[in-house]
């Protein structure tokens, strides 16, 4: 049973980093075709949430029971990660953000070690600095050296925010009360709509250009197809198979797992917008496959919850 459960959790964390991974190649289009990068963020958190509100009143009862829950999922993992790579975009290379926001699962590893004060497998700490490396050559670190260190400061806050999007992610998963992971996404996507609603100031957004076509690669896409492939499959479906992934594995290896959402964006960007890998980018493809697949070799098992015969039993007098 556990086996099965491992094996569907790193299937789960696949798809999720999969799907997450195509949400640069049908953004950058829409970018291209006018829009501002925070404008098709929001459009991002806001279409979810659209999307996702059903859910969010069918699991009314999260907003008394887990309050700080959602909001911390809404304010850390889907509007803190979105809001500081974008602002660290704008000082710093994309590749040298794209790093920086991907060091969230070696900051993950040593908030449960040093913070949690749980056990760390040496396979998830062998495998994060193995994916670590390869995604410094996936996004060929040495091309762009010059660094704003506030820049730097707001990738780092990226990566902190990724790293709590998998602690918020498995947050109460072993007890009874655990909350519903489609509850906990649809609100966090209402609460990080508006933030980014906030942030990006849609009002100013150029709204005409989802009315026409985008270039993907050679082929002209309608604006509004590429819009719906990022809202239902690189944010709703990548974040309901994510958080699953997460309570089925353990946050320190689903962390490492993710990181193959770089190698995917590059992959796809390759395929579908004609943009060259260079042999270094292979290699660090394969490093930080190499490191998922260290990282997942072994896990801490999770404890299961007590059954009410050892509870009768531990509240027996001796």
């Amino acid at each position: 049973m556990q086996a099965s459960g491992k094996n569907a959790g790193l299937g789960l964390a696949l798809v999720s980093a999969c799907a997450f991974g195509g949400s640069g190649v049908a953004a950058k289009p829409l970018i291209e075709a006018g829009l501002d990068p925070l404008h098709v963020v929001w459009l991002r958190v806001a279409g979810a949430a659209l999307v996702l509100s059903p859910l969010a009143w069918r699991h009314r009862g999260l907003l008394l029971r887990k309050p700080l829950l959602l909001a911390g999922f809404g304010l850390v993992a889907v509007a803190g990660v979105q809001a500081f790579y974008f602002a660290s975009l704008s000082r710093i290379p994309v590749g040298v953000a794209l790093l920086l926001e991907y060091l969230g699962p070696a900051l993950l590893l040593g908030w449960i070690r040093f913070v949690q004060r749980k056990p760390v497998t040496r396979a998830a700490a062998a495998g994060a600095a193995v994916a670590v490396v390869g995604l410094a050559c996936v996004v060929e670190i040495w091309a762009g050296l010059s660094l704003d260190p506030l820049g730097v400061l707001l990738g780092l806050c990226a990566a902190c925010c990724q790293a709590f999007y998998f602690v918020f992610a498995d947050q109460g998963a072993d007890g009874e009360d655990a909350p519903d992971p489609l509850g906990v996404i649809a609100y966090g996507m209402l609460i990080g709509a508006a933030v980014m609603t906030v942030i990006a100031r849609p009002w100013r957004m150029d709204w005409a250009v989802l009315g026409g076509d985008a270039p993907l690669g050679d082929v002209d896409v309608p604006a509004l197809a590429l819009l719906g492939w990022v809202v239902l499959v690189a944010t709703v479906f990548a974040y309901l198979t994510g958080v699953v992934s997460v309570r089925k594995l353990s946050p320190q290896v689903a962390g490492v797992v993710a990181c193959l959402e770089a190698v995917i964006a590059t992959v796809l960007a390759w395929i579908l917008l004609g943009e060259h890998l260079s042999a270094p980018q292979i290699l660090g493809g394969a490093l930080v496959l190499g490191g998922a697949f260290i990282a997942q070799s072994s896990r801490p098992e999770r404890t299961p919850a007590p059954t009410p015969a050892e509870v009768d039993r531990e509240k027996a007098p001796a």
